[in-house]
């Protein structure tokens, strides 16, 4: 099972517990050490493509359930499901497989955006689980996600014409999802409009409504699908007193209720057969005969709207806290979490951003890494890794092990800086500031290591990399405290190495 949820990436396999040699130590090596922990071994198979044969199983309580292991998109801690080169997504290739379920989405809407390469074609997903290429595995998006129906069809076509099939018969949408309207995204620039009028500044924002429709749902206005699929003249009543709600605070605001209707119940009839009762699903899919799930989150572990770099942040949770509200899911049932980071540093838009270089050595990033946001299109501000921020981001999420993507970007630097540490007025600080004055006054303590000046993108296995490079690796394990499980190397499914 696929499902889009909050940040993270999940997956459920029949029992087990991830082998206590793998375990490392929260805190990094002091100072600024550069022994190199052991290489973990390759023996473990966490995403093993074997399914297990199906067997009636019976209903089990709660704790009884499989682990569901969770990746988040933790890159740099503000852009990070984007994985591999150009903002590309390369799980492993045996991630789901027969009898498996790929929730998609458990948090967010279409203002971000997941490049797969599959075959040598780019898929370009947004609402829909990355998960949906795969035949194999059901998909699923969560009660967490925010949908805007025309954009999950027209996102849909596009793939469709790229060779996506039979998406809407592996598609499980929840009940409970909250609806995105068009005239919540164009709130959304009207509300950017007032922000830079009023403050000088704005949050860059997406445009496509997330935060005006999270504001409904707390606001207890919002209607979702299950609504939508009920009786159709409540349904329009409460648009209409909605949409009403909106012009009365934007007077410029413009909407055509009757072709909104329209259009919305004719999406509501294409829907009907993928929509079901999300938290019975997800318990059937965790109590049933065994799965792997795969929980596939949005954005990344800085845009969270409570441990993100606030205000410029999204408007959900993009941590591991976001599969349980998302998805329905229990805590206990989280397994495994992986954070996914790159080999240095990107952010979209504005907000403070410690290791950025304005210089010769961002550029080369952003070209080379083919930096463009997949939603919006605009430039990634790019700069160094930040241990500190991924330091952040494994106190929050817990990661059990990391996936290190676009290494081959850093192919033909010299020497490369990490930062490793923060001082705040001459002093260091152990912490990741939450108030953005203070973010943006640190000054960042570099370790400089040496390059490889190789090409990486052949490197299949640990031994095919040059010893600078994995010297990088295990420098980024030993400062962070978690094992290094995947390294990328390109931005297709081979681009990959699998370390244990």
């Amino acid at each position: 099972v696929v499902g889009r949820s909050c940040g993270v990436a999940t997956q459920r396999q029949g029992g087990g517990q991830r082998p206590p040699e793998l375990a490392l130590p929260l805190s990094p090596a002091p100072g600024h050490s550069t022994a190199l922990p052991w290489l973990p071994p390759r023996s473990s198979q966490l995403l093993s493509g074997h399914s297990t044969p199906a067997q009636p199983t019976p209903h089990l309580p709660s704790a009884c359930g499989g682990p569901t292991r969770v990746t988040l998109g933790e890159e740099r801690a503000w852009r990070s499901h984007r994985s591999n080169a150009g903002g590309h997504t390369c799980l492993p290739r045996r991630t789901a497989g027969a009898g498996s379920l790929t929730p998609g989405g458990e948090r967010g809407g279409n203002n971000a955006g997941h490049t797969v390469v599959v075959d040598g074609k780019e898929y370009d997903f947004h609402l829909l689980p990355s998960g949906i290429i795969n035949t194999k595995a059901v998909s699923f998006i969560g009660n967490g996600v925010v949908i805007h129906l025309p954009g999950l069809f027209e996102e849909a076509e596009k793939n469709e014409k790229k060779g996506l099939k039979d998406w809407e018969k592996r598609l499980i949408i929840s009940d409970r999802a909250h609806l995105v309207f068009d005239f919540h995204q164009a709130v959304d620039g009207l509300q950017e409009v007032q922000r830079q009028a009023q403050e000088g500044k704005n949050i860059g924002t997406t445009k496509k409504g997330i935060g005006p429709t999270y504001s409904s749902k707390a606001a207890r206005t919002g209607l979702r699908i299950c609504d939508l699929l009920s009786d159709f003249d409540e349904f329009s009543s409460r648009f209409k007193n909605l949409a009403h709600q909106h012009q009365s605070m934007f007077p410029t605001l413009e909407i055509d209720i009757e072709g909104q209707l329209k259009r919305l119940k004719g999406f509501a009839e294409r829907i009907r057969p993928m929509v079901r009762d999300g938290v019975y699903f997800m318990y059937e899919a965790l109590h049933g005969p065994p799965k792997k799930i795969l929980v596939e989150g949005a954005n990344a572990a800085l845009l969270d709207i409570d441990f993100g770099t606030y205000p410029f942040v999204t408007s959900s949770n993009c941590t591991v806290g976001g599969v349980c509200t998302g998805l329905g899911i229990p805590p206990q049932n989280i397994g495994d979490v992986y954070g996914v980071v790159k080999a240095y540093t990107t952010r979209v838009g504005i907000g403070a951003f410690p290791t950025e270089q304005i210089n010769e050595i961002g550029d080369l990033l952003q070209t080379r890494g083919h930096e463009w946001g997949v939603t919006t299109g605009r430039k990634r501000r790019c700069g160094w890794l930040d241990l500190m921020i991924l330091r952040y981001a494994h106190m929050v999420n817990g990661f059990t092990a990391l996936a290190l993507t676009k290494l081959d970007i850093l192919d033909v630097l010299g020497e490369i800086k990490v930062g490793i540490s923060y001082k705040l007025n001459g002093k260091r600080i152990p912490y990741f500031p939450a108030n953005q004055e203070m973010l943006q006054k640190v000054e960042v303590e570099y370790e400089t290591l040496p390059g490889w000046k190789a090409d990486t993108t052949g490197a299949r296995r640990w031994e095919d990399l040059p010893p600078q490079a994995q010297n990088y690796i295990r420098f980024v394990e030993n400062h962070v405290g978690v094992a290094v499980k995947w390294v990328g190397v390109g931005k297709s499914r081979e681009s990959m190495i699998q370390l244990f």
